[in-house]
């Protein structure tokens, strides 16, 4: 293959989709990738039908993501339904996907939604007649490296707490399953049975017929132009044929749906990219391959094959992607694209490397299929924060196909429901806000984000373009003090601060599944926080001021937190609000400033998410003002004992719980600084005040608290220390343990939900209901024990627990107690369905009296699981051991 590279890319230049695609009344001998054009249509009439005045739902795209839509949504039953395709239906990037469905997916929404695709693909031939091409070949994961293989480890056991086959095998076993593969330099794969293949634009005629069949209208060569907004909601989808009033419109234009969304009279943020993707074809081999020999994907490698027509089908994800559409709505045909060998040159070598028999391969074609990426590698679904009514569903990332099938059915859902059947955050869209619509921001993003999908990645790691782009006044400062920086929303926050003397290069480059190099570091962070006073830069959180004239702020707030906000001014309250199946949409903290104004403080990530759920409930009164204050404000977290010293000395105001209680704030002098809103608490169960300074003045209060502070031993921490502190202290943040589907009464909140307060509150119906039939999950606190810190792999999230050898649950969140000396994970446990496969109620008796353990990479560890935090208990237990064993010293010195 090496020899007729270039002589075959010169004979191979011509435009390429007419000879890659068969021509009219071509007969395919084999199900191939592409089969002849018919199913392109949904009917073979030439003559469009007119475009329909009215339709409830307006689809925008014809390619695999807007028909798995369709299907779907006809499938629950809506009707009124027109799909819009600006060219032939499918004739874009689902013509020419490389039909990989693989469950292999480095989140578990994500492996869900594979599951699903590949089954509705294997059904849709018997529920339609149309073939799509289906074959069950399984795919091999390489590992070429042992991090590559705990790796596949850890991704095998959770796709076994899934219910997805699979195991991990060694490289002997991985060539008897695919022979064409060169294992001399592998440690092991993982091996998934049932990955498959089929012809994309078949499956997607096959969801087009299907959706026509019941009702759906799909209409081709209609160009949508602007989606109109009336008062924040869809109100028309203007055509280049004509207007349709609807109320719901779906964005799948895929490569354009960052373009569509900004060309609507209210700009909608659809935050990815386009780039440049290659695969080579190859004709039949001397021996042809098996259609079902199973997909390779060596990661390692950076490159993926499977068979095709006797032959081999091989792309990858280079290291140096070519972005595309930069300038403007490019309505480039992808017929245009062109091949480059000098680009692709890599990833064969990389090719033939791993399937050496390929040298002598004749190549069929090179193919350059674009794909659209977002900046955080997942993809964008739901509703759009801006207008009501406008969803998105696209940036699949190479994965469309794989995705399409679970994705159309959760936006269904959502567009049905209110909300899909799964926890999809990590994929809505508000995850995002119009920070990341920058073309320039996007344009560096995906150039690091498509490599990176093949590129091994530890815990904590980050991104490294698009950075400073929100960062606190204090970011130069504490920048020259050792800081070492992560990025959440689009905010640098600190995660820890290298001490002088430290080789900062090698931390930096210190990646690993084990005991990482930053160990000790954040240990001393965790024992000054505990022991003397710690700063901790929390200026990302997200920060509402809600006022009114009269009482319309406390009014919403009564309707929309679990909590009773109707407190004493200054006064603080944590409570969720609650979505009607009694599932946290927020978790905050909201202080009474005064009568009518309130100070609601949320996760850095819920900043889009909460101001869209807010405004959705709140009333059309211009009396009533919701602002976001996030920018105004610079966050101080003090931490520690001496932490009211600090401030004491600083405002000459004792701060003593006597006279300053807990879950109380006011304003105050801190320094010359006037107005600075000090609350007693601090996110993580130890003693200290979180102070909210208006942004002049932060640089200001930062100098007098590190300068007064130096007497009591103050330092600069980090989130990594916070993160330890919280979970010791058995603490559930929002995003990691919390969300739209955990109650309070599962994670043992009820004692932060009013149930007898005036108002009745979002969700409560929902939570008396599951208070009268019993919580069928527990939020618990596993503490491993006969686990090594030094050798053994440690837990990060997503670890399955085990109790009594049976499948219990999986952790959400994890850290090194520098307190226990111990590592402490949090999860939620279920028992076992009774008889008849429901669901049972858990009871204290089942957690406390279970033997759990917890699997990490394969590897099954002992722990204890409790309903209330170890530290305190440990805590004791360490001092009461401490003063034996000064005891024992003492009097061994007066024998």
């Amino acid at each position: 293959m090496c020899s007729c590279v270039r002589s075959s890319s010169r004979a191979l230049s011509p435009v390429l989709l007419p000879r890659l695609l068969p021509q009219p009344g071509f007969r395919v001998p084999e199900r191939g990738l592409w089969t002849s054009p018919q199913c392109l249509a949904v009917n073979g009439s030439s003559q469009q039908p007119p475009v329909p005045s009215r339709a409830r739902v307006v689809i925008c795209g014809g390619g695999i993501v807007g028909t798995s839509v369709a299907y779907h949504l006809a499938k629950l039953g809506w009707t009124d339904v027109v799909l819009l395709e600006q060219g032939r239906l499918g004739a874009g990037t689902t013509r020419l996907c490389a039909g990989i469905v693989s469950m292999a997916k480095p989140i578990s929404i994500e492996c869900q939604m594979a599951s699903y695709s590949a089954s509705l693909y294997q059904r849709l031939e018997k529920e339609t007649g149309v073939k799509t091409g289906y074959v069950k070949t399984g795919s091999l994961c390489l590992a070429q490296n042992q991090d590559r293989l705990i790796s596949l480890k850890r991704l095998a056991s959770r796709l076994k707490v899934l219910g997805i086959n699979c195991s991990i095998i060694k490289p002997k076993e991985a060539a008897k399953l695919q022979p064409l593969v060169n294992i001399h330099d592998l440690v092991g794969a993982l091996h998934l049975p049932s990955d498959a293949v089929v012809s994309s634009p078949d499956v997607n005629h096959a969801l087009a017929v299907a959706a026509a069949g019941h009702g759906v209208q799909i209409l081709e060569q209609t160009t949508v132009q602007q989606v109109v907004v009336e008062k924040g909601h869809v109100k028309a989808v203007e055509t280049d044929r004509g207007s349709i009033e609807c109320d719901y419109f779906v964005n799948c234009a895929g490569q354009w749906a960052y373009e569509l969304g900004q060309a609507s009279e209210v700009k909608v943020s659809v935050p990815l990219h386009g780039c440049e993707h290659f695969y080579l074809l190859t004709k039949p081999l001397q021996e042809p391959v098996s259609p079902d020999m199973p997909v390779v994907i060596d990661m390692d490698g950076r490159i993926y094959a499977r068979p095709w027509q006797g032959g081999i089908l091989s792309g990858g994800l280079e290291k140096n992607p070519k972005p595309i559409f930069t300038e403007g709505r490019n309505q480039l045909e992808i017929q245009n694209m062109q091949e480059d060998w000098d680009h692709f040159e890599p990833i064969l070598s990389a090719l033939l490397r791993r399937m050496p028999s390929l040298d002598s391969a004749e190549i069929h074609q090179l193919v350059n299929c674009p794909e659209s990426f977002t900046p955080d590698m997942r993809c964008l679904m739901g509703e759009t924060p801006g207008v009501s009514g406008y969803y998105v569903l696209a940036g699949m990332n190479s994965s469309g196909l794989t995705f399409a099938g679970g994705a159309g059915k959760y936006l269904a859902e959502w567009m049905t429901y209110g909300y899909p059947t799964a926890n999809v955050w990590l994929l809505d869209i508000k995850r995002f806000g119009n920070l990341q619509s920058s073309r320039t921001f996007l344009r560096h993003r995906v150039m690091e984000v498509m490599p990176l999908l093949y590129e091994l990645k530890v815990p904590r790691w980050d991104f490294q373009t698009g950075r400073q782009l929100r960062t606190s006044p204090l970011y130069d400062r504490l920048d020259t003090q050792g800081a070492r920086w992560m990025e959440k929303h689009g905010f640098e926050r600190p995660k820890y601060f290298i001490p002088p003397g430290k080789d900062l290069l090698s931390l930096d480059q210190s990646k690993t599944f084990y005991k990482p190099d930053w160990f000790d570091i954040v240990g001393a962070e965790v024992k000054c926080c505990k022991e003397a006073v710690c700063v901790i830069d929390m200026s990302s959180f997200t920060k509402f001021e809600l006022t009114s004239t009269g009482d319309q702020a406390l009014e919403l707030l009564q309707h929309l937190c679990a909590n009773d906000p109707d407190v004493p001014v200054g006064h603080i309250v944590h409570t969720g609000m609650l979505n009607e199946r009694g599932g946290y949409e927020n978790d905050c903290s909201v202080v009474r400033l005064s009568k009518n104004c309130f100070f609601i403080i949320s996760p850095t990530d819920q900043q889009v998410h909460c101001w869209s759920w807010i405004k959705k409930h709140m009333p059309n009164d211009p009396h009533l003002h919701l602002e976001n204050v996030s920018w105004k404000y610079t966050a101080l977290n003090l931490i520690g004992p001496r932490a009211m010293d600090v401030l004491a000395e600083l405002s000459y105001v004792s701060m003593t719980p006597d006279h300053f209680p807990s879950m109380f704030c006011k304003e105050m002098s801190v320094g010359y600084a006037n107005g600075i809103r000090v609350m007693s608490m601090t996110h993580t169960g130890e003693p200290g005040f979180m102070l909210y300074i208006p942004i002049e003045y932060a640089l200001h209060v930062y100098n007098e608290v590190m300068s007064v502070g130096q007497k009591y031993g103050i330092r600069n921490a980090g989130y990594y220390a916070l993160r330890s502190l919280r979970i010791e202290k058995f603490f559930a943040f929002w995003g990691q343990d919390l969300d739209a589907f955990t109650t309070p009464l599962e994670c043992g909140r009820e004692f932060r939900v009013k149930f007898d307060k005036d108002t009745n509150f979002l969700g409560r119906e929902a939570l008396l209901q599951q208070r009268q039939e019993g919580v069928f999950r527990r939020f618990v606190m596993l503490v491993l024990e006969d686990h090594d810190t030094e050798l053994d792999l440690w837990p990060w999230w997503g670890e399955p627990i085990y109790r009594n050898g049976q499948l219990a649950g999986t952790t959400t969140s994890s850290a090194y107690s520098y307190t226990l000396e111990r590592h402490v994970c949090l999860g939620f446990v279920s028992p076992p369905p009774d008889e008849e496969g429901l669901p049972k109620p858990i009871t204290p008796d089942f957690i406390n009296r279970g033997d759990y353990e917890l699997d990490i990479a394969g590897q099954r560890y002992p722990a204890k699981a409790k309903l209330y935090p170890f530290s305190s208990l440990f805590a004791q237990q360490k001092r009461r051991k401490e003063d034996m064993e000064l005891t024992n010293l003492q009097a061994e010195e007066q024998k």
